[in-house]
């Protein structure tokens, strides 16, 4: 009973230390492994001595083993083929080439440096190719870095860890069995992996399947359902073929997530908070374990390798695996920085330093502290700076720029002509092909389709765009578009012409959504295409100054206010951005409108004026010289001469 007691105690203490360095993480916005290591070595042998992991004995094997499990299924279930296609073969060439590169650079790195046997080096390197969703995914979220950075970043943290963990298992056994042949280790590496997406394809399917014909089952059953499956396919993926079980999951989690599953929002948000307490356990432990002498006492030697993986490997294998592809030096330049090892690094190393010393192979626990090195030297310098990189690069999902315009019309040809004219691309979609002809004469792409598509959208890049913009004829529409954009795409700035009715309980309301209501209330489009057709506007521009700004603000607001003024875009810091009706304005900010101009066509006409003159960009004296003392005695329709 007392040694059933002192288990129940290490896996209390276990968990409430987890859990407690994921929320102080969450307080001070740190990221989350960086304090569960702190947290696991304080209370493990080295430090107060409060857990012992060894206690559990071989029991620690099959937590880790059921836990990396789970944390692998819901990195698959984060995989979007849709979005990986976009990325597609510099993400195949960093799983394929980019871990041939890991494992011989790191290989010499810890030969000649660490002054590692080649055996024990080539392990090493076989253990550090990972780099881990557990770690990526929280970094990525936190720093909010551009969509196609994250996407390749998180496709190798998922899709590397079976390669890398079924590499290093298959390293482990030519060690232990003395069989140094190639060929047979590179065709027990395929069959593993094989084996494993044959029985997760497989599987994953079956349990989507079931999973969207079980109606008289409730969503929590569902839910023990697919882990009950997955543990299921994971067994036996490993008793068919050892090692097998971890490529098994990824490709379940990939499966499932692709087969438009109902209700898989709440699935992921159950597994989630599965993997949230697997990887806190797991770090806890593991950490605990770790012997502090034993990394000090590798030597200046394996902190160089460290170094040369992190600062030399990593760098090269962006470099070459990324050199045809469409990102710029700055995307590279942060991808060739940030490779944190994560929770499959330090369980494989921990099992492997078991199965060593069991085989009687010197290496084990050194292998063990130059993991658990690597892990800490990648965490803390790529995770603590990563945020400040983003910025300094300024590749974050604000900075990233171009746009996507559903609707074709004067108004919409009129604002894709400033990004156009800034270098950034538009692409505009639509149905109506009324004004195709004039768009095709600006040189804008216009895509004759529906926006409802998903596979338009696709097309037209939205992942990679930094503004949505909907603004048909038809406000309810566009509404809808935004919305469905903001949760299937989730670009930077989504934005839709729609009519909101702040005391209205129903209808269309974006209070609780993402989508920006553009430019101002209720704005009647068809009407100022219209006047863009007729040539009854003027194209304006102001900028805010600190000496009259809140007068600037008065005077165009109350512009707003009588219909004759439309804010279109605003210029920030060198950054165009359509606005919005809740756009806080600041001094500086430079504001382009349009303004309505009542005069009749036909004196236009005769002062020079024609239908298919292009606007000009100017500063308007109805908006710009007014005083604000003679403006504040006038009513609205004599300030602005209606």
């Amino acid at each position: 009973m007392e040694a059933s007691f002192q288990i129940t105690l290490q896996m209390v203490f276990t968990v409430l230390a987890g859990i407690s360095a994921q929320v102080m993480a969450a307080y001070f916005k740190l990221p989350s492994i960086v304090l569960l290591l702190l947290l696991g070595i304080l209370l493990g042998a080295d430090g107060i001595g409060l857990l012992h992991p060894h206690l559990l004995g071989t029991g620690l094997e099959v937590i880790v083993s059921l836990a990396t499990a789970i944390i692998l299924f819901e990195g698959g279930l984060k995989l979007d083929l849709r979005e990986m296609g976009r990325v597609s073969v510099s993400l195949q060439l960093l799983v394929t080439l980019g871990t041939l590169i890991t494992l011989l650079g790191g290989s010499m790195a810890a030969h000649w440096l660490g002054e590692f046997p080649w055996n024990i080096a080539f392990l090493y390197a076989s253990i550090v190719v990972v780099t881990g969703p557990t770690v990526i995914g929280p970094l990525i979220k936190q720093i909010n870095v551009d969509r196609q950075v994250a996407t390749l970043l998180e496709g190798e943290g998922v899709l590397i860890d079976p390669v890398g963990a079924i590499l290093a298992y298959v390293v482990l056994d030519t060690i232990l069995n003395g069989d140094p042949d190639p060929i047979k280790a590179i065709m027990g590496l395929i069959l593993r992996l094989s084996v494993g997406a044959m029985i997760g394809g497989v599987g994953g399917f079956l349990m989507s399947w079931i999973f969207k014909r079980a109606n008289f089952l409730s969503f929590e059953l569902k839910n023990l359902m697919v882990l009950a499956g997955l543990w299921g396919l994971f067994t036996l993926a490993q008793t068919i073929r050892s090692e097998s079980g971890i490529m098994t999951t990824v490709v379940a989690g990939a499966v499932f997530a692709n087969s438009s599953v109902p209700e898989e929002r709440l699935l992921r948000s159950f597994k989630n908070q599965l993997t949230i307490l697997s990887v806190s356990v797991l770090f806890i432990l593991l950490a605990a374990d770790l012997s502090i002498a034993s990394v000090l006492a590798l030597g200046w030697g394996s902190l160089f390798t460290v170094l040369v993986l992190m600062f030399v490997v990593r760098p090269i294998n962006i470099l070459l695996c990324t050199w045809n592809s469409n990102l710029n030096w700055r995307q590279k330049l942060f991808l060739g920085w940030v490779a944190p090892r994560g929770i499959v690094s330090a369980s494989v190393a921990s099992l492997f330093a078991i199965s060593l010393t069991q085989r009687g192979v010197n290496g084990g626990d050194a292998i063990k502290a130059l993991v658990f090195l690597t892990i800490i030297m990648t965490v803390f310098c790529q995770g603590l700076t990563a945020g400040w990189l983003v910025k300094w690069l300024r590749i974050t999902s604000k900075d990233a720029t171009g746009a996507v315009i559903v609707g074709c019309n004067p108004l919409s040809l009129l604002i894709a002509r400033f990004f156009q004219e800034r270098g950034e691309s538009v692409i505009i979609i639509d149905t109506d092909s009324q004004y195709f002809a004039q768009a095709e004469a600006q040189n804008l792409r216009v895509i004759a389709s529906s926006a409802l598509d998903a596979e338009v959208l696709e097309e037209a890049g939205i992942a990679s765009r930094g503004t949505f913009l909907a603004m048909t004829n038809n406000g309810e529409v566009n509404f809808v578009l935004a919305q469905r954009a903001a949760e299937e795409f989730n670009p930077p700035r989504v934005l839709a012409v729609f009519p909101r009715d702040p005391q209205a309980s129903g209808s269309v309301n974006s209070s609780n959504s993402r989508v920006n209501q553009a430019f101002v209330s209720d704005l009647p489009v068809k009407t100022w295409n219209e006047y863009l057709s007729n040539g009854r506007v003027k194209l304006g521009t102001t900028t805010l100054n600190e000496a009259e700004f809140s007068s600037q603000q008065e005077h165009i607001q109350e512009k707003i206010r009588t219909g004759v003024l439309v804010p279109l875009l605003m210029e920030r810091e060198e950054r165009l951005q359509v606005m919005s009706v809740n756009q806080s304005w600041e001094i500086g900010d430079r504001i382009i409108y349009l303004l309505y101009d009542s005069r009749p066509n036909l004196l236009k006409r005769l002062s020079g004026a024609s239908q298919s003159t292009a606007l000009a960009l100017e500063k308007l004296p109805e908006v710009e010289e007014v005083p604000t003392a003679k403006f504040s005695q006038l009513s609205p329709t004599e300030a602005f001469g209606n």
